[in-house]
């Protein structure tokens, strides 16, 4: 009888064996938060919420396959992130949808920003690295959005989860996370370079 690890290994083994590629589990995910963002604009939150969560599991997933089975492309880590952006920015444009066809003008204001942070954490990043800096500070990292926003999905009002409404709060709190983070990516960029400067 084989082992945990060996079952493990050999599952590995069969899986980087196959014709999956990394791209076709970043596609996935984007297509799952599709049918999130759908989801959000029907008001079944509770669905919306699973799907976004799989869909932004699929998103971790890809790199690691890549790297693991030997799959992946300099396309394929362009195409990655890019979806990452757009996945996030479509779920959030479905939701500020939600809020706005329910005369919510603050929490939809809140969608935009929370929208404009997430992709300043990332391009912070980016540029940063392009400048020959590693930019990895910060709170609202990809992983925390996620579960933030998770969370508002599976208890927003009406999901059918316990009796609570947090999608608002939610949103309030990635777009203050966001906007955190980017001041603390500007000044570890600022400092960073002061001493490379110097």
């Amino acid at each position: 009888m084989r082992t945990t690890e060996e079952l493990r290994s050999y599952a590995r083994g069969r899986l980087i064996e196959s014709r999956l590629t990394p791209n076709a589990i970043s596609l996935s995910g984007l297509i799952l938060n599709l049918a999130a963002a759908v989801l959000v604009v029907e008001r079944l939150f509770f669905l919306a919420g699973l799907a976004f969560i799989v869909g932004s599991v699929m998103d971790t997933l890809d790199g690691r396959y890549s790297r693991m089975s030997g799959k992946g492309t300099l396309f394929g880590a362009f195409l990655d992130s890019t979806l990452d952006r757009i996945e996030e920015g479509i779920v959030l444009t479905a939701v500020a949808w939600y809020f706005a066809d329910q005369g919510d003008a603050v929490a939809a204001a809140g969608c935009v920003v929370a929208v404009l942070g997430s992709l300043m954490v990332s391009y912070t990043r980016a540029r940063a690295e392009a400048l020959g800096v590693e930019c990895k500070v910060g709170i609202a990292t990809r992983p925390v959005r996620v579960v933030v926003l998770s969370i508002g999905l599976v208890f927003a009002k009406g999901a059918g989860v316990f009796d609570v409404e947090l999608l608002a709060p939610a949103i309030y709190a990635m777009a203050a996370l966001t906007a955190l983070t980017v001041g603390q990516r500007v000044w570890h960029v600022r400092r960073e370079i002061s001493v490379l400067d110097a």
